[in-house]
């Protein structure tokens, strides 16, 4: 009871500029945190506090290593190449991790690459069943030039899968707003290495959940 007054709280009135949290030198205003409400569309700021709360919380024992992309990363690297982006991983190994979360925003839409680098695949994630095949191609060669640039190793593309996931795979939405939810869900739970097993129905207690999150800057 007392979580859900912090999140109707959250959902008051009030300046919309009003900083709700800050942390890893992102900041969320009231007026991004508004985007969780009903059937809002997610915002790039609330997705990345998101992304960074799961990196945060797979540094603990037992989780896999995770690194997550900014949401600006991969039209970056669309608009200016390899170049453009390789100073984004200064001080990340990628190759060190388990997982890399790639949060792909396809104009009014969001979706999620997953590239795990313990199975050598690259998935695209997708609440209305798109295909992201090209999508996956990109962050291939991406990696194919990070590794050589870093580590003067060359991958090899037969040995990795790239794939989109099929609908009846993951759960779809059933509405025309809920895919940052989606997309920040999916990452929840492939980060925690489960299977991904909820649907549409859970989408009001996740926005919810998500104030509540980020707010506390942890994770439930």
């Amino acid at each position: 009871q007392a979580m859900e007054r912090e999140v109707v709280a959250a959902f008051g009135k009030g300046e919309p500029d009003e900083i709700m949290s800050s942390a890893f030198k992102l900041r969320v205003t009231r007026e991004d945190i508004h985007t969780l409400r009903n059937l809002h569309w997610l915002n790039d700021e609330v997705i990345n506090f998101y992304m960074t709360l799961l990196v945060e919380r797979n540094k603990k024992e037992g989780y896999p290593a995770v690194h997550a992309f900014s949401t600006f990363f991969y039209p970056k690297l669309i608009s200016g190449g390899y170049r453009a982006v390789r100073r984004w991983t200064k001080g990340v190994d990628l190759f060190k991790q388990d997982l890399i979360l790639v949060p792909i925003h396809l104009k009014v839409h969001w979706a999620l690459v997953v590239i795990d680098v313990r199975k050598k695949t690259i998935k695209y994630f997708d609440s209305m069943a798109q295909r992201g095949d090209k999508i996956c191609e990109t962050l291939f060669r991406y990696l194919q030039e990070e590794s050589q640039e870093k580590r003067n190793l060359e991958l090899t593309f037969s040995e990795w899968t790239l794939r989109s996931v099929e609908s009846h795979e993951i759960p779809q939405q059933l509405n025309g707003s809920d895919c940052g939810v989606f997309m920040c869900k999916y990452a929840d739970y492939i980060s925690r290495d489960k299977p991904i097993t909820f649907t549409q129905n859970h989408m009001p207690y996740f926005r919810r959940k998500m104030v509540w999150e980020i707010i506390h800057q942890q994770l439930l």
